[in-house]
Formats: C-alpha cells, sequence, structure tokens
C-alpha cells in the first residue's frame, strides 16, 4: 500500500468533478463568459489534496484493509498499519544514499503522516485504579483509563530516537570535508565506495584525509546513530517477543531440534564445552542467504524447545537422557548465538518466525511498536552504512603512498582508530564485503582494535557460558558486555 500524492490528487479531483451536475453547467457558463484575460488561464487547473482529504483517504484504506473493493477481504487493522507506517518510511526516506538532511518536504511529509498513524494508539487504553477525592473530604478509589502500559513506556522512547535521527541527518547540512561523485564521473574524479553497489555515488576525501576535528564530528554522530541502532532494535525484539507465534509457523517446524539445526550445528550447541563465537567463527556465512537460514534453524529450534519444556508439543520426545535442565541450557545457548547473529548483521532480512509474527498478529499496539522500531532500526543502518563509507573512503587516502613513497598510516588516524571506545566488534563484521576491501589492506588500521574487543568479549562471554542459567535480557544483551569490556 504504497501511498503516493498523485494518487491522491486524482482520486479528490474525481470526486469535485463527478459531483453536482448543475454547478458545473454554471462553472461552464461563467468561463465563457469571462473576459479573453481570464480564459487564457487553464480552467481546470488541479487543486492541491487537503490534509484533510489526504487523511480521509488513508484512513479509508485502514478501514477497508487494502481492499478496495469493501467486499471483507482486506487483512486485519494491525497488519494494514504496519504496511502503512513501512511504505510510509520507503517513499520517505527511500535508500538514503548521502549523509546529508531530509528535504523539508519529505521531512513535513514524515511528520504529519507518522503522527497520523501513531494517534491509533492513543485509544489503545486499559483500566487503572485512581484516586479521588469526594465532597466530603475521603479519598475513594476509582478505576480510569490511561493509554496501555506498553505503548506508555515505549512509543515515546521511539520517537525520541525519530527525532535523534533526524537531527544526526541535518548536522551535515553545509559544507563537509568529504563530497559525493557519481560512478559515471570521470575516473580522475571517481572516488571510492566499500561495496559494489553501483546505485549509490561514491565517496571523496581530500588526498591527505580528513582533518582531525571532522574525524570527531563523524566519530561522534557514529556513536549517536549506534545508540539508535540499539534502542530501535531491543524495542523491535521486544515487540516481536510479546507477539504470539501463530500455530501455521508451529506446524511447519520439524519434530526435533537435532533436525531443525542438523546433525553438525546440534552437536556444536549442545557440547559440554560451548563458546558462542567460536561457533560463529566457525560456520561458513559467505552471504547474507547464508546467515538468514541460520537464523531460521536456530529460531525454529529454540520454538521447539521452549515448547517440549513447557509440555505443549505433542510430537515425538527427545529421548529420556535428555533432562529439562539441559533442554533449558542449550535453549539459552541458541538464544545468545541468535542475538550475536542480530548484533553482528543488524541489516538481515526478517526471519520466517518474524515474518508469521507480523503477518497474523492482531495487536494493533504491538503492531505499531514493531513497524515503527523497525523502519527507525533500518534508517539507522542505513546512516551508520553512509557513515562507515566516508571512514572507509578517509582510510584509503591515508594508507596511498604519499609523495616520498612512505605508506605508512598517518599518527592521526592510528590514534583515531586506536581511541574510538564506543567501537564494537560488529562494526567490523559485515556480509557484504568485497573482495576489493581487504585487497587494499585498510582493515590493518583497525586490527588491533578488533584483536582487542574480540578477546575481551570473548573472555566476558565464556565465564557466562560457564553458568547453567542467566538471563537472555540481562546478561546475553551485547551492549551490556560491551560496556563492560570498555570498562
Amino acid at each position: 500500500m504504497l501511498d503516493t500524492y498523485p494518487v491522491a490528487q486524482a482520486h479528490h479531483n474525481g470526486v469535485q468533478e463527478n459531483g453536482s451536475g448543475g454547478e458545473a453547467a454554471d462553472d461552464k457558463k461563467q468561463i465563457q463568459n469571462e473576459s479573453p484575460a481570464s480564459a487564457a488561464a487553464p480552467p481546470n487547473k488541479e487543486k492541491p489534496t487537503s490534509d484533510m482529504d489526504l487523511m480521509k483517504e488513508k484512513f479509508s484504506k485502514l478501514l477497508l484493509g487494502e481492499d478496495m473493493s469493501g467486499g471483507g477481504k482486506g487483512v486485519s487493522s494491525a497488519l494494514a498499519l504496519s504496511n502503512a507506517i513501512t511504505n510510509l518510511a520507503a517513499s520517505v526516506y527511500g535508500e538514503q544514499s548521502k549523509l546529508e538532511p531530509m528535504p523539508a518536504k519529505m521531512k513535513e511529509r514524515w511528520k504529519k503522516e507518522i503522527d497520523w498513524f501513531l494517534s491509533v494508539t492513543d485509544y489503545i487504553v486499559e483500566f487503572v485504579p485512581s484516586q479521588q477525592k469526594t465532597k466530603e473530604g475521603s479519598n475513594m478509589e476509582i478505576m480510569v483509563t490511561q493509554q496501555r502500559r506498553d505503548l506508555l513506556q515505549r512509543l515515546p522512547a521511539l520517537r525520541d530516537l525519530d527525532m535523534m535521527l533526524v537531527e544526526i541527518l541535518d548536522n551535515f547540512a553545509g559544507e563537509q570535508e568529504f563530497k559525493y561523485v557519481s560512478r559515471d564521473a570521470v575516473e580522475s574524479e571517481k572516488g571510492v565506495q566499500r561495496n559494489h553497489k553501483w546505485w549509490l555515488p561514491t565517496v571523496k576525501v581530500p588526498p591527505s584525509g580528513l582533518s582531525e576535528e571532522s574525524l570527531r564530528f563523524l566519530k561522534k554522530q557514529k556513536e549517536r546513530v549506534n545508540q539508535v541502532l540499539k534502542a530501535s532494535m531491543d524495542t523491535n525484539s521486544q515487540s516481536l517477543a510479546d507477539m504470539e507465534i501463530p500455530e501455521s509457523y508451529i506446524e511447519s517446524l520439524p519434530k526435533n531440534g537435532r533436525e531443525s539445526l542438523g546433525e553438525s550445528l546440534y552437536k556444536s550447541i549442545t557440547d559440554e564445552h560451548f563458546d558462542p563465537l567460536q561457533f560463529l567463527s566457525a560456520l561458513d556465512l559467505p552471504s547474507e542467504h547464508k546467515i538468514l537460514d541460520l537464523k531460521n534453524r536456530i529460531e525454529a529450534c529454540i520454538v521447539i524447545w521452549q515448547r517440549k519444556i513447557s509440555h505443549k508439543d505433542a510430537k515425538s520426545s527427545w529421548g529420556s537422557t535428555i533432562s529439562s535442565e539441559k533442554r533449558e541450557l542449550f535453549g539459552e545457548r541458541a538464544k545468545h548465538v541468535l542475538q550475536l547473529l542480530k548484533q553482528n548483521f543488524p541489516g538481515i532480512p526478517q526471519s520466517a518466525l518474524e515474518i508469521s509474527k507480523i503477518q497474523y498478529n492482531k495487536d494493533v499496539g504491538l503492531s505499531i511498536l514493531e513497524s515503527y522500531s523497525r523502519v527507525l532500526e533500518t534508517l539507522a543502518n542505513t546512516v551508520m552504512s553512509r557513515i562507515k563509507d566516508v571512514l572507509y573512503a578517509n582510510a584509503l587516502a591515508m594508507t596511498s603512498p604519499d609523495q616520498s613513497g612512505d605508506s605508512t598510516p598517518s599518527p592521526t588516524v592510528s590514534s583515531f582508530a586506536e581511541t574510538t571506545p564506543s567501537a564494537t566488534l560488529s562494526d567490523f563484521i559485515s556480509w557484504d564485503k568485497s573482495p576489493s576491501e581487504t585487497e587494499i589492506g585498510a582493515n590493518e588500521l583497525v586490527d588491533g582494535l578488533e584483536t582487542y574487543i574480540k578477546d575481551e568479549e570473548e573472555k566476558i562471554i565464556r565465564e557466562l557460558a560457564s553458568i547453567k542459567k542467566f538471563s537472555y535480557t540481562d546478561k546475553v544483551e551485547m551492549g551490556g558486555l560491551r560496556s563492560q569490556a570498555r570498562g
């Protein structure tokens, strides 16, 4: 349901043109009797669509469940709202190919229309006790309505993240030391690009690299984007976790975790000594398809084990040698691996379980939280990628041989890389790396930092893995692990 202004204008003008026949005839006579000067103006000039007409159209589509025939074959209200928010973000933000402020018109449209969709949550309420004083002066407890608790807690935070992302893009207004060059430019004018994405412009920095001031600015913006990315991912994960697992997904699952994971993965996760980082590093994950397949397998086995623990699954059981405690431990290990996958590959598409939950979810509040956090997560990941493009171009400029033939990296860049406290392992891992990235040797600038952070994370995770039970939300959260490592 990708709504565009031309469609809305055509619809609006069609309603006007099909109005009262008498009024149309009077208008025609009036045009014929006008002076030549006024008759020269176009008689059927399109009238701009008002906000009220546009809002009527959008909410009509939501009420119809995207079924314009009115036959009741549309999707649920929850899915219709989710699609509306997703399509709005796609039409406003698009690919965000450059680090630059949003156009004023698009910024205004985003703020206006996202407010329309979020206004639905004002009427999702619950009863809560409240004290009321009577005329006699005594206190009486009554029940009043307030916005549902999860919406009351998470929605304001998402709005703050939204404003923060727009502000980050606004910070790139004005002249920057780097610039974007079309791929069609002559060879001498072309910049560089981390990935083979032909539709994106290349990044060009000064021959001597960016100044310290510009590097500090980029570092600060990267830290802020990273905060938005982590917070939006956390909200999205929590919203998806609160959705019920559809029966259609459960029926499609294999009968046990071994069959879902495969023999090799199953043996690794159920081994007595398990290291999540070593488990992931030993896997061959060359593409997005492989990562998504692993994510689907792990999520499926987690659901299978959880249902067996809670005795909800009537399918064939495990052998008698497997205790509930071990099943719970294996489930926590699988969740840990899943969390690492999400942290290290934030741009990975939605899994089969996530798609199924979104499709069959009937809770409008959860649907809005999930879709809003997802589009913010996507935008934050895109902005982070654009910042890394600039830093990559700067790294290449600093490692290029200078006039004296010395190819040693500049102390400025070396010190910048070594003193980046917020850098994480996920900052250096990406499934879409191209071979050219390693050929030039720009990764040498961050090898020391990557090795240090990896060692620290491995040490902490080994300590957690040795514990039979640990909280997935508190101790497995990688943001917390990284803050400990930095401390």
